[in-house]
This record gives structure tokens, sequence and C-alpha cells, in this order.
């Protein structure tokens, strides 16, 4: 048997300095109830970061509206000390604000996303982001103008390489105007291929494309369904065969599948040792 390690998804190369194993981590729910807040037990948020790292995760997703701050907080504390903390990378968001439980608005103002990347450089005690993005295009504020600063941002050595969250193609396509960019993040699973298009797109553009709410298996489990009977031809969870088909679905996809829980943790990572046939992956589609 495989061992349970994220480096048997394969990889996805950004650049030659930013080389990540396909299947990552995502913090949101590091946080408290309706992504506010803090973890009841901060010690086991910590304790989840250092177990994915030493199941060969090393491509964590973080957003600063997570809490907001604390998901940053256990993430980097996670982090410290890691002996291989050079090869760990992470992708962050920005732009939009908290008020509340529950409660997301969007705001490109320039000077803020400048704010909030500064703040999470010290939150995160990283000098430059390896992947920005802007966690929503703020319809107030033209998009010239946010893409425009993480474009400076960029240019001063504080990002790396910059992101688009839940946009559509057309705007993809616009902010490819302004500055270059590497990766999306948009809602996509076994559930929902609203987006194939713009899946495709990013793998013949050589963007990554990162799915969030990768997880979405409560449509397609139950007695009967191709969900629950796959993953008992296959003797794994339903999770793992939602992440298999990810992985199977594109190079580009980076599934970032995230649990405060360390055995769904290591449920999810062992998904890297799924291989689904076609026919599977086709009746899935």
């Amino acid at each position: 048997m495989a061992d349970i390690n994220a480096k048997n998804a394969g990889q996805y190369r950004f650049d030659d300095d930013f080389v990540v194993n396909r299947l990552g981590y995502g913090t949101m729910q590091l946080t408290g109830k309706g992504v506010w807040g803090p973890y009841p037990d901060p010690d086991r948020a910590v304790s989840v970061v250092r177990k994915a790292i030493d199941l060969g995760v090393n491509f964590f997703d973080t957003a600063d509206s997570y809490g907001p701050w604390f998901a940053d907080r256990y993430l980097a504390a996670g982090l410290q000390g890691a002996a291989n903390r050079d090869a760990l990378f992470i992708s962050d968001k920005v732009g939009q604000t908290r008020i509340g439980p529950n409660q997301w608005i969007p705001l490109g103002v320039p000077a803020y996303l400048r704010q909030q990347v500064e703040v999470s450089l010290m939150t995160l005690g990283i000098d430059h982001e390896d992947l920005l993005f802007l966690h929503r295009i703020d319809a107030h504020v033209p998009l010239a103008d946010q893409v425009g600063e993480l474009q400076k941002l960029k240019d001063e050595g504080k990002i790396r390489h910059i992101g688009l969250s839940q946009v559509t193609l057309d705007q993809l396509k616009e902010a490819q105007k302004y500055a270059r960019i590497d990766a999306v993040e948009n809602l996509y699973n076994v559930a929902n291929h609203s987006d194939d298009d713009i899946v495709d797109y990013a793998e013949a553009q050589h963007m990554a494309f990162v799915p969030w709410f990768p997880l979405n298996t409560g449509k397609l489990t139950g007695t009967d369904s191709p969900l629950e009977s796959i993953a008992k031809k296959y003797g794994v969870s339903p999770a793992q065969i939602a992440l298999a088909w990810l992985l199977k679905r594109s190079p580009n996809i980076l599934p970032i599948p995230g649990t405060s829980n360390p055995a769904h943790l290591a449920d999810n990572v062992a998904a890297a040792n799924v291989q689904l046939s076609e026919t599977d992956f086709h009746r899935l589609n």
C-alpha cells in the first residue's frame, strides 16, 4: 500500500522556485463559527497544520478575512520551525472586509489592498507573498486599479504571483490586460462543473486552478449515488473519490480541502493514491 503523502498527487510548477504538490490544504475551517473569531482550540489548529506538513502538503491556502487574521496566525505558528520551511508555499487572499459571522464585503480600493498585503506579511512572518489572490472583484472600483495595485506590489518584490478568486472568464481575460495572472480560485467540485470553461482556459494559459469547496459531497452521497458506489468499489471514502476526480480533471487543478480534524486530513491526503479509471471518471462527469 502506498504511503499517505501529498506528493503522490503529482506536482505543479509555477516557476523554477515555486513547485508544489498538487494536493494542498485550506485554512478556512481553522476559525470560529461563520468563519469569524478564533478557533475554539488554537493548539489543535496549529497541530493540524503541522500534521499536514508531515503528510507532504507544501501548498497552504489562506486569507486575511478568515477570522479575520486568526487562520493566518495558526498557519504561521504551524509553519514556524518546520525543517523544510523554504519548500512550503502560501497562497493568500486580500480584498474582502469582515463585519461579522458569514458577512463578506468586497473592498478593492488600492490603498486597502496594499494595507492588507502589508499586514498579512507581518502576520505570516514572511517578506513576500508566494501567491496573492484578489479575493473578490469590487464592482465599485475599476478592475485596472485593483489588479494594477497588485502588480505594483509585485514590482516591489512583495508578491511573486498574482491570482483572482471567483471570477468569470471575461473578468479573467480583462485582468490579463493589467498583469500576468498565474492562478484562479473559483468554486468547483464534482457536483458543480459550471466553471469548466475557466478550468480549460487556465490550463491553456498555464494558470493554476484552485477549486474552493472541493468536497461538496453532500449532493452525490447516498445509497445509490455514483460517488458512494464508486467509493465502495475502490475501498475508499467518498471524499477521496471527489478529490481524485479533481486531480484527474486537469493537471493544473490544485485541490485545497480544509479540515480541523487530523483523521479527516489524513483521509483527504490519501486521495492522492486513488487512480480513477476512465470509465469511473466519465461516470462522475
